[in-house]
């Protein structure tokens, strides 16, 4: 049984070595602040004004 659940990422990815998920999470977070920077960055300079 043991033996059945030990391959079960594709062959191409085998040597891939992921990042902690914890780490995946702040790095989505940091994408999404800073995408929503450039998007809403004239709306966020007009309260500063």
């Amino acid at each position: 049984m043991r033996d059945e659940n030990k391959e079960l990422r594709p062959s191409k990815m085998r040597g891939v070595v992921f990042p902690k998920a914890k780490y995946g999470v702040i790095l989505a977070i940091i994408i999404i602040i800073v995408v929503n920077l450039i998007y809403y960055k004239e709306t966020i300079l007009s309260f500063f004004k």
